[in-house]
């Protein structure tokens, strides 16, 4: 009776339950239900690195700059801000009326301890080295300084200094990353690492924490304390993870999903065809990789590895696996990246396919691999598309003699593996430009990144290019220098880049605000539910 009571009241208030998730009446409520990659493996932004997490950040926080919803920077808690002449002393100005979803003020000094917080040690943040500009933040990090040494000032509640080590061209642009967003001390020092939890969770977004159910959806409610509230229109957003991202589709077709933040490449036809202009296909500031574990003795030749990729057959892949929506890929610096000399690419990119496989059978044989004799793991997080990408390689690699197994693991700790420097003989990987600079690319193979050199890769005159385009002020003369680097890493081949992204979203009509960026940034404060 007390069911029949409950089902009759949840039907009269236009309240329906759809798989488990509330969708609340158009009268009642805007809410959001988004679709994702996967689940978070924490809602700490310290401890965050993937494009899921950052989703979910950008809606929880605000920096001191932020974006629009086309994607260019815009202030944030900073209402304006000056730079010294010498291009070193950044002073934001903080707006008045910038609060903590519990009604506290946002202070320079929140900014003061979350910057100091992602560069202590014993925070372990893999990401903090996207900081590092800031002045001591390297030295702090690597624990040859104490976190109170690292070049930021709150001059008063509403004045933050920050001292870079160099001139950057592309700080600003840095700062709209999750890394540089601030904390509320208080919470952190009240619950420890269970401030994220909900309940505990202070944010200073245009939404906050309300609930957090793992592989079923993060609600996040609207932040009333938010600045900018009046123009958020969303009540609500259910974050829900899709690793199956034909499920997304399904849910979207049903009406239980306004958006899905990817599309399995094999349905790209199906999606188009069924759903006409509510498939986003735009360009996207990605490569997509295959990083090699070149510690082993059989992938330690680079005449090996060069062999390989090779025999990859990129327009095979962009075409029939990816459906188009990707493009081949030679080099880990994507085309028509800002701040850059010529693109660089593999010398063997307008080579016929053909005429490579016979290339990479005679390197392996100069590297003194007999035919047959070769045997690799092939490692990928859940996906259809990261299956079908590997599984065309491994049929590609049977045409030079090798052959290979596929290894599937589950996306939320696929990457912690990965940086943990799990086994593996080749895995998959990809990286999304945090902001729009070549630096953002080829720091993933400086030495000392173990977060996301995932091969371990470390040559001594790369680092030396790195440490010089830090500091040269010249963006033409930096381009070059970042250029000569590519070309070492090109050479040496630690990581195989085989695509450019394009973002694919499916998103419905009834989605409003939505406006395609290189980025793929999509924050819930400017999206409405209409119909």
């Amino acid at each position: 009776m007390l069911n029949r009571l409950l089902g009759a009241t949840m039907l009269a208030s236009g309240v329906v339950l759809a798989n488990g998730v509330l969708m609340a009446p158009a009268w009642s409520q805007a809410v959001y239900n988004r679709g994702n990659d996967t689940d978070p493996k924490s809602l700490d932004h310290h401890k965050t690195s993937t494009v899921a997490e950052s989703h979910i950040s950008r809606d929880l926080y605000e920096g001191l700059v932020t974006e629009a919803a086309n994607g260019e920077m815009t202030p944030g808690v900073a209402e304006s801000w000056q730079v010294s002449d010498d291009g070193l002393v950044y002073t934001f100005k903080l707006r008045q009326g910038a609060k903590w979803s519990n009604g506290d003020p946002v202070t320079a000094g929140d900014f003061v301890f979350a910057y100091q917080r992602i560069q202590d040690p014993a925070t372990a943040a893999e990401y903090a080295n996207i900081l590092y500009p800031i002045k001591n933040a390297e030295k702090v990090n690597k624990g040859e300084l104490k976190p109170d040494q690292l070049g930021v000032k709150a001059v008063d509640d509403h004045t933050l200094e920050v001292t870079l080590e160099a001139p950057t061209p592309y700080f600003l642009s840095q700062l709209m990353h999750q890394t540089a967003y601030p904390i509320h001390k208080a919470s952190v020092e009240q619950h420890g690492d269970a401030f994220t939890k909900p309940g505990n969770m202070v944010t200073n977004g245009a939404f906050m924490l309300e609930s957090f159910t793992p592989n079923d959806k993060i609600v996040l409610k609207k932040n009333p304390n938010f600045h900018d509230a009046a123009n958020v229109k969303l009540d609500a957003v259910n974050y829900m993870p899709f690793e199956d991202r034909a499920n997304c589709i399904r849910r979207f077709e049903a009406g239980e999903v306004h958006s899905c933040s990817d599309i399995p490449a094999e349905q790209i036809d199906f999606v188009r065809d069924k759903f006409g202009d509510q498939l986003h296909i735009a360009p996207y500031l990605g490569t997509y990789y295959l990083p090699v574990k070149i510690k082993k003795e059989k992938l330690a030749d680079p005449r090996v590895r060069h062999a390989i990729s090779m025999a990859i057959d990129r327009d095979f892949l962009a075409k029939e696996i990816w459906r188009e929506t990707m493009l081949p890929g030679y080099s880990i610096v994507p085309p028509g990246i800002d701040n850059y000399a010529e693109p660089v690419f593999l010398d063997y990119k307008d080579m016929d396919q053909l005429d490579r496989e016979d290339a990479a059978k005679k390197l392996l044989e100069e590297a003194g691999v007999e035919p047959g004799s070769l045997t690799l793991e092939l490692r990928y997080n859940t996906s259809e598309n990261h299956k079908n990408t590997l599984t065309a390689v491994a049929d590609q690699l049977k045409a030079i003699g090798i052959t290979s197994t596929l290894v599937e693991m589950e996306g939320t700790g696929y990457f912690d593996y990965m940086k943990n420097d799990g086994d593996f003989d080749i895995a998959r990987a990809g990286w999304i430009g945090d902001y729009n600079d070549p630096q953002n690319f080829l720091f993933l193979y400086e030495s000392d990144n173990l977060g996301f050199n995932y091969p371990r890769w470390a040559n001594k005159e790369y680092d030396e290019l790195m440490a010089k385009a830090e500091t040269t002020l010249d963006l033409k003369e930096r381009g070059t220098i970042l250029r000569q680097a590519e070309e070492i890493f090109l050479k040496e081949l630690p990581a195989i880049p085989i695509l450019y992204y394009s973002s694919r979203g499916l998103v419905s009509d009834k989605v409003k605000g939505w406006e395609e960026n290189l980025l793929d940034h999509h924050p819930s404060r400017f999206i409405s539910i209409e119909g």
